[in-house]
């Protein structure tokens, strides 16, 4: 059974947190106990319904102001699929939120409030999106109760949302109206909407096809660890182990190793369960080669004929992080791709991007946390890269300040 990942998105009170507490409950993902929690909450606060934002909304500061901050990660499955669902924030101040959230997504949701229509926050979320490349875009227009389920307003939010998303490079895009407080067309289709002919937001959910979204092409296996067993019988076994970040790998593949450009073939492809005839993204296994190269953590296994760029200077989108530092020409990081750390030094910001009317401010001298940009770094020592459009795993590295070790940007490969 595969497993979906997708994150939602959309402007303060637009009703995702209900969305996905109304998802959870109506296909029988919550526990009775959990829902007697919420309910007593509900009656606290002396709301007339029960109020399912409560299931997603885990911290006290969260429940109190009314508002998501931190990405809540839930798990539900129905027979035909597996879930993980991101629950990101709406507000400016969390656009780091909604980037870790959306990063690793294979789909993702915006919400639309139907009464206030498509907002810079909607603008924000979608541009977004489109640039950390989630495959598919489902626009979901809630509330539609509050405007008397009318098919002219859900058309015109439409029409409004399209004309903007084609400046965006947005592949697959559906819209659905729901009411997430009612369950109108989350889990079943609405009576209330007998204009809508499209599926239910779930029925999409479990039949959106992602397998071709990811790269089977170019084949790219980062080391993360080299195995040698100190055991006697096992005295001679050398394996290294990494998560398959693109392409797929057989026993008798030739590949080569980077930096060295070394040739061999695969000898065997162990896993946790025993040997697999064959490794693709995103599994995690221990290949073993037919002869020994000097290999270590950090190195990449790929096609002899399909390599990726080896770079030292790269360009790319970073969305900033954080909130003491500021990024700026001749900052000292440290960069972390696939499993190789090195350090690198912003050479140049050549513009700050405003998200919310996607123009380029080419005389910004820094970002600030939450913004983001076009930079180019110089790094210490080769990294092996996509273009992000890519590959979203080769094609990604997060930067670290080197004094406290703390995540301060994440970038997209140009």
């Amino acid at each position: 059974m595969d497993i979906l990942r997708f994150a939602t998105a959309g402007s303060v009170d637009d009703g995702k947190s209900t969305l996905i507490g109304r998802l959870l409950f109506d296909s029988k993902a919550i526990f009775e106990d959990q829902l007697e929690a919420v309910e007593r909450t509900s009656r606290d606060r002396g709301t007339e319904y029960t109020d399912l934002s409560l299931l997603t909304d885990g911290l006290r500061a969260e429940r109190e102001q009314g508002i998501t901050i931190d990405v809540a990660y839930r798990y539900f499955a129905t027979p035909k699929r597996k879930f993980i669902i991101a629950d990101t924030p709406g507000h400016i101040q969390y656009t780091r939120n909604m980037v870790t959230g959306a990063s690793t997504a294979d789909l993702a949701i915006i919400l639309i409030d139907a009464r206030k229509g498509v907002l810079e926050q909607s603008r924000r979320h979608a541009f977004l999106t489109t640039l950390l490349r989630v495959p598919h875009l489902v626009v979901a227009i809630n509330k539609m109760d509050l405007v008397e389920y009318a098919e002219e307003r859900f058309e015109e939010i439409r029409e409004e949302f399209t004309q903007f998303a084609s400046k965006l490079n947005a592949s697959d895009l559906s819209f659905i109206p729901i009411s997430a407080l009612h369950g109108d067309n989350v889990v079943s289709r609405s009576e209330n909407m007998p204009w809508y002919q499209g599926p239910s937001l779930l029925h999409h959910l479990e039949h959106v096809h992602i397998a071709s979204d990811r790269n089977m092409v170019d084949v790219r296996f980062p080391v993360q660890y080299v195995i040698r067993p100190h055991k006697t019988e096992f005295h001679d076994y050398r394996g290294y182990a990494g998560q398959v970040a693109g392409g797929v790998l057989k026993p008798g593949d030739d590949v080569m190793h980077l930096p060295s450009g070394l040739t061999t073939k695969i000898a065997s492809i162990d896993t946790f369960d025993g040997p697999v005839t064959e490794a693709f993204a995103p599994m995690s296994v221990t290949l073993r080669l037919e002869d020994h190269i000097d290999i270590s953590r950090g190195d990449m296994i790929c096609r002899p004929n399909n390599q990726p760029r080896v770079a030292q200077e790269i360009e790319a989108m970073v969305c900033w992080m954080a909130d003491i530092a500021k990024l700026a020409p001749r900052t000292k990081l440290t960069i972390k791709h696939t499993t190789r750390t090195a350090r690198a030094l912003v050479k140049d910001l050549h513009y700050r991007l405003d998200v919310n009317t996607l123009h380029r401010d080419e005389t910004a001298t820094s970002l600030s946390l939450n913004e983001i940009g076009r930079v180019s770094l110089r790094i210490t020592q080769p990294l092996f890269v996509d273009d992000y459009a890519r590959n979203r795993l080769t094609g990604g590295f997060i930067l670290i300040d080197e004094a406290t070790n703390s995540t301060v940007g994440a970038g997209m490969i140009l």
